[in-house]
C-alpha cells in the first residue's frame, strides 16, 4: 500500500475549500459568543475555567492514547503552574508531564513553532520514562514506525510513517509551513491540515497524538489571537474511533476532504462544550445572588458541592442520603434543609420516596443531566 508521504505531491494536500467555508463561519461566530460570555462571569470562575479546561484536556488527550491519569493531580499540577494555591500532594510523573505541556501550550500559544518547543513538549510528556531510545528529540531508530493492532503474529498495519533518517527534513518543511504559509490559511484549515501533517510524519517515538493536538490547538489559538480554552480533546474522546477512521483515510492519500470535514465538525463540539460550562458559571453567579443570605451552613456547603460537579452535575441527581453524606446532618435535619431549598427555589425536586433526587434550579440544559 502506498501512504500519502509516498506520493510524488507530498505534502499537496487536496480538498474543496468552497464546501467547508460555513464550518469556518461558524467557528468564528461561536467564538465571538464565547468571547462575550467571558465578560459575564468573575475573575475567580475565569481562573477556575481555564484550570477546568486544561486539566480536562489533559486527561481526554491522554484517555484518548489508552492512558488514564488521576484527575486530581492533574488539577493540583496545572494549579501550581500557574502560580495557584494547590494541596501540595505529590505529582505522578506522568500528570506532571501532560500538565506542564498543555499550561506551557497556554502561555505560548502566540510564540512560531520550532524544534526546540517540539522537543520540550516531548521532554515533558516523557517525564519518568524508561522504555524510550529518544526523548526530547526525533526518533532514530532504524525499524519502521507503524500503527498496527492484532497480534504479534498476524498484525494488521493501519499506518506507517516515513522513515526515521528523513524526519528532520520533514519536519523542517512542516514547521516552515506552519509558520508561513500556513499562517495565512482560514483558522479551521490551518489547524485540521497541521494535525493530519504531523500526525502522517509521526516523529516521536512515543507522543505523538498527544503533541499533534496540542499543535491543532496552537493553530486555533493563534487565528483568533487568544488561547482558544477549546476542548478539542475532549470532543475527539467522544468519538474516537471516528477520529482514528478519519486519520487512516486521510493517511492513504492526498485528498484530505473527509478528514477536515470530520475535525471541522469535532472543533465546532469541541466549542459548544466549552461554551456549555461557561454558561454553567454564569447561572452559578446568578444562583448565587438570587440566593444570597438565604442559604444556612449545611445547605450552602452542600449546594457548593453540587456546583463543584460541573456541569454534569450529580449522575441521577441528588439523594437525601448525598445529602447527609455532605453536609453530616441527622436525617431529619436533611429532611427539613431539602424541604427548605426547594420551597425557596434553589433546588427543583422529582420522583418520591426513596427515589426523589434533587436539582439546581438553573437554567442550564445539564442541570438536570442523567
Amino acid at each position: 500500500m502506498e501512504w500519502n508521504w509516498q506520493h510524488k505531491d507530498w505534502p499537496n494536500f487536496t480538498y474543496d475549500a468552497a464546501a467547508l467555508s460555513e464550518y469556518e463561519s461558524q467557528f468564528l461566530h461561536k467564538a465571538g459568543i464565547m468571547h462575550g460570555s467571558l465578560k459575564h462571569i468573575t475573575e475567580d470562575d475565569k481562573e477556575s475555567l481555564r484550570v477546568q479546561l486544561i486539566s480536562e484536556e489533559a486527561y481526554k488527550t491522554s484517555e484518548i492514547e489508552g492512558e488514564i491519569l488521576d484527575r486530581d493531580s492533574l488539577q493540583s499540577s496545572i494549579r501550581k503552574h500557574f502560580g495557584l494555591k494547590t494541596d501540595n500532594r505529590k505529582i505522578p510523573a506522568a500528570e506532571q508531564g501532560i500538565a506542564e505541556m498543555l499550561v506551557d501550550l497556554y502561555k505560548t500559544y502566540d510564540a512560531p513553532l520550532d524544534s526546540q518547543r517540539l522537543f520540550l513538549w516531548h521532554e515533558m510528556l516523557t517525564n519518568g520514562r524508561r522504555d524510550l531510545q529518544d526523548m526530547g528529540r526525533y526518533r532514530t531508530h532504524v525499524e519502521p514506525m507503524q500503527i498496527v493492532s492484532g497480534s504479534l503474529h498476524e498484525p494488521e498495519v493501519h499506518f506507517e510513517a516515513p522513515p526515521s533518517k528523513i524526519v528532520p527534513d520533514e519536519m523542517e518543511a512542516f514547521i516552515d509551513w506552519f509558520n508561513g504559509q500556513g499562517a495565512k490559511l482560514p483558522i479551521l484549515l490551518r489547524s485540521g491540515i497541521a494535525h493530519i501533517w504531523f500526525e502522517s510524519i509521526h516523529p516521536f517515538e512515543d507522543g505523538n497524538g498527544r503533541i499533534g493536538r496540542a499543535i491543532s490547538e496552537k493553530a486555533l489559538s493563534q487565528g483568533l489571537e487568544r488561547p482558544t480554552l477549546i476542548a478539542l480533546a475532549q470532543a475527539i474522546e467522544r468519538s474516537r474511533k471516528a477520529y482514528y477512521a478519519a486519520l487512516q483515510i486521510g493517511n492513504r492519500g492526498l485528498d484530505i476532504q473527509d478528514w477536515l470535514e470530520y475535525f471541522y465538525r469535532t472543533v465546532l463540539e469541541a466549542q459548544d462544550y466549552t461554551q456549555s460550562v461557561i454558561d454553567f458559571l454564569i447561572e452559578k453567579s446568578k444562583f448565587y445572588d438570587r440566593f444570597e443570605g438565604k442559604l444556612n451552613e449545611r445547605q450552602g456547603k452542600v449546594i457548593a458541592r453540587m456546583f463543584d460537579e460541573g456541569i454534569e452535575g450529580f449522575k441521577g441527581g441528588l439523594s437525601a442520603e448525598n445529602y447527609i453524606s455532605i453536609s453530616g446532618a441527622a436525617r431529619a435535619t436533611a429532611t427539613r434543609d431539602l424541604q427548605g431549598l426547594v420551597e425557596i427555589g434553589a433546588l427543583t425536586k422529582s420522583g418520591e420516596r426513596k427515589y426523589t433526587r434533587y436539582y439546581l434550579n438553573i437554567e442550564h440544559d445539564s442541570a438536570k443531566a442523567a
